[in-house]
């Protein structure tokens, strides 16, 4: 299924932000914060704790502007301007992550969560924007292709890190050094690739003008509450998604210091985030392939299930081998997962409040990953061990699975 060149360019946002992905909140910055707060006396238990709290405390910041900032978005060219403000944002303190020094631990965290709402409120209009650049009936696919493609852009950017960390930067820097130059690499992969939407994107669908837009906004967030009633099946999958999203996120943002705990190096780990990359890109599109020939909800159901499963193989944990295994399986499902529940909510919401509903859309879905890692800390920190922390996420995954078989099914599902 062939794309536009605005649908294109709207797929390569996924692909800007994809390296602050996979570098910051993934592969680098969790081994370098680490590091660095041990090195000050802080246990490898709490570091793990303290890096799911910063994470936690960056997402809820932005759950709680998110509807707000939704049905501002939704009135005539807010949308690109409040993607472009966030997207800054989360640039700029990326670029100061490198600038902090390594002996300030609080601060990279304060930074990183400056970052975290950058970047997770950037991804909300983004989202949105998926209204405006197709209809219901190429959602999927371009969701899909949304994923995949930022995966692949992940990869791009990781394969730079890994040339930078396998040649100590050429044998001119330290392993500090090498983390603090990924962070500028990601910062810049960010701002180049977001040039094509910026070009190429416009809002198409809005509400009419309104001479006191931020003040309609607050009232409308509180509209929208009693408008969600109209719309049931939107209302009691953004339930469900609430908890499955939740393990999904945490799971992509703990994987590292959890295999850290289980004693994998970290060139090791370098090696498996990689893979998972590369292995995401083509399942992510195969999803979208099953949402075409079966349906998007029937997609869901696959990656729910196969979640699930995966928590509970996280008792077993023992090698790197099982480590390997375990994130391979992730790396089937986490792109898909992610690109059907965006496509299957976009086709459930009116389109023109797509920014507002998208705003709840992703305070359930920001929300729901406070949660998720505070209650691997709290796990982790209880039982000592992170594998039994991360096998605690299969409970998300089987109530967010409840509500989900109890939707009406949509029209186009087959």
């Amino acid at each position: 299924m062939g794309f536009n060149k605005k649908q294109w360019s709207w797929i390569f946002y996924d692909w800007a932000n994809s390296g602050y992905g996979i570098i910051v909140t993934t592969a680098v910055l969790p081994v370098y914060f680490k590091s660095v707060a041990q090195n000050a006396g802080v246990t490898q238990a709490n570091a793990t704790a303290f890096w799911g709290y910063a994470n936690s405390f960056g997402t809820l910041i932005v759950s709680i502007l998110a509807p707000v900032l939704g049905a501002l978005a939704d009135y005539p060219h807010h949308k690109k301007r409040l993607l472009s403000s966030f997207s800054f944002l989360g640039i700029i303190m990326t670029f100061g992550l490198a600038a902090v020094p390594p002996s300030q631990w609080q601060l990279l965290l304060f930074v990183y969560i400056l970052s975290i709402i950058g970047y997770s409120a950037g991804n909300l209009f983004y989202d949105s924007f998926l209204t405006d650049v197709a209809d219901n009936d190429k959602m999927d696919s371009l969701s899909s292709n949304g994923y995949a493609y930022g995966y692949l852009g992940g990869v791009m950017a990781f394969i730079l890190f890994l040339i930078l960390q396998l040649t100590s930067g050429f044998g001119m820097l330290s392993s500090y050094g090498v983390a603090r130059w990924s962070f500028l690499l990601a910062a810049i992969w960010w701002v180049i690739f977001f040039i094509p939407l910026l070009k190429n994107v416009q809002q198409v669908y809005s509400l009419p003008e309104n001479p006191h837009p931020v003040i309609s906004s607050f009232k409308r967030v509180f509209e929208t509450i009693t408008h969600l009633r109209k719309y049931k099946a939107a209302a009691w999958f953004l339930v469900a998604y609430f908890f499955y999203i939740d393990g999904v996120d945490t799971i992509f943002t703990m994987a590292t210091s959890i295999g850290m705990d289980m004693g994998i190096t970290t060139t090791t780990l370098m090696i498996v985030l990689l893979v998972v990359q590369l292995i995401a890109f083509p399942f992510s599109i195969l999803y979208g392939w099953i949402a075409n020939k079966f349906s998007s909800r029937k997609g869901i159901l696959l990656a729910i299930i196969l979640y699930f499963g995966i928590c509970l193989y996280a008792l077993k944990l023992k090698t790197t081998i099982d480590f390997w295994i375990l994130a391979v399986l992730v790396g089937t499902s986490q792109g898909g997962i992610q690109a059907l529940s965006r496509s299957y909510f976009g086709k459930l919401i009116p389109k023109e409040s797509g920014s507002e509903f998208f705003g709840f859309y992703n305070i359930l879905g920001k929300f729901s990953a406070v949660i998720g890692p505070v209650l691997v800390g709290i796990v982790t920190q209880i039982t000592g061990k992170s594998t039994i922390g991360a096998a605690s996420l299969s409970i998300l995954f089987l109530v967010g699975l409840t509500i989900f078989l109890m939707l009406p099914r949509l029209t186009t599902d087959k």
